[in-house]
């Protein structure tokens, strides 16, 4: 469900109890906020606790928590801190906007930023279909400027990103199989029992250790995309480090792309038409595919518009963000199916692309608006 333009605000939640977290208000009073206001205090979407309202002082603030290791550190606050320290060196009219940082309570992994009241997630913009030519030369520029910057001696995470995992591709572990749904379980063995797709993917981590490597979000999403009064910002820095841009570049690319293949089954509005049209035919299915790629490429052409604006990439880049936009289609429909049994034909749809993309990336540069310019 999205918002509506009457009234444009990222969808809430019920936080959290604040007398479970003691660690929130103690944070907002040492920063001179004082705790939270009870009136009003409200929630956001995401794997970890938050909190959104007004202080005792009148501050707009967010708040929100990041997983901690068993011996109380915590590798994605760190990388989340280390971004911090790198976009400090940002001028006030970068074209890369982040939420102001008020502080951080590293013992109990907890960080405070300013709000931005009315804000929408770059998702429910996308699904709105607001997420514009004018927004997506915006992202472009954004990423540029994050890959633009200069690490200098700053202690950045230079560890390899996490996914796509290919232990995983071999063999899915026990632990890991208790936590997932049987969805989830049937998306991974659509990778594994695809010899050629695992070949890929091993390829392009070949190729991505190969590359040169720049500070990167690595976990770039629509929905770490927030838009205010007009202006983007980027947010959720916990899996940022130094790695392969071309991360950065597949993964926004990929948004559209999934955003193609789920308006092929998404209700049309005719009453008579199947439930989210599961029963069209495979003429079909490629019309309504076309027609949604004419409506989103726009907009990757944008981002890469607005990206070289602000940024030379090295000459394989696109290649390989064509690749990770393969990868990109296989992680987004592995994790939309926590919350199902089966495997509906929108999945099976975005692997059939993702795989597409993986084998042959050279040959979808061009399709995908990534080239010159000229």
């Amino acid at each position: 469900m999205t918002t509506t333009k009457e009234q444009p605000a990222l969808l809430r939640y019920q936080p959290t109890g604040l007398d479970a977290a003691p660690e929130v208000n103690a944070l907002l009073e040492s920063l001179g906020l004082g705790g939270f206001a009870a009136d009003g205090l409200t929630a956001f979407g995401g794997r970890n606790d938050n909190w959104a309202g007004s202080t005792r002082s009148g501050d707009q603030v967010f708040v929100k928590t990041v997983a901690r290791e068993p011996d109380g550190t915590s590798p994605e606050l760190d990388r989340a801190l280390s971004f911090e320290t790198l976009a400090a060196q940002l001028p006030a009219a970068a074209p890369l906007r982040v939420p102001e940082h008020l502080g951080t309570d590293r013992a109990a992994a907890v960080s405070a930023y300013r709000l931005l009241p009315g804000a929408r997630s770059g998702s429910e913009v996308a699904l709105d279909g607001d997420f514009d030519d004018e927004l997506c030369a915006a992202a472009g520029r954004a990423v540029a400027t994050l890959h633009s910057l200069d690490p200098g001696g700053a202690e950045v995470d230079a560890g390899e990103a996490p996914l796509p995992p290919l232990r995983w591709l071999e063999a899915f572990p026990w632990s890991a199989a208790q936590d997932r749904s049987m969805a989830q379980i049937a998306a991974w063995k659509l990778v594994q029992d695809d010899a050629e797709a695992v070949a890929a993917l091993a390829r392009l981590r070949e190729r991505e250790r190969a590359a040169p490597h720049t500070p990167a979000h690595c976990d770039l999403r629509f929905d770490q995309f927030i838009v205010h009064e007009g202006m983007l910002y980027l947010c959720d820095w916990e899996e940022f480090r130094i790695a392969d841009p071309a991360r950065d570049v597949g993964a926004f690319v990929g948004e559209w792309l999934f955003q193609a293949t789920y308006s092929v089954f998404a209700p049309t509005g005719d009453k008579d038409a199947p439930a989210l049209g599961f029963d069209l035919s495979h003429e079909e299915i490629v019309e309504r595919g076309s027609a949604g790629l004419r409506r989103h490429l726009p907009r990757v052409a944008a981002f890469w518009r607005g990206y070289l604006e602000c940024r030379t990439p090295d000459p394989e880049l696109a290649e390989r963000a064509v690749a990770f936009a393969g990868w990109h289609m296989y992680d987004r429909l592995i994790a939309t199916a926590q919350a199902h049994a089966v495997l509906n034909p929108v999945a099976r749809a975005a692997a059939g692309i993702g795989r597409t993309l993986l084998l042959n990336p050279a040959g979808a540069v061009a399709t995908l608006r990534l080239g010159s310019p000229r």
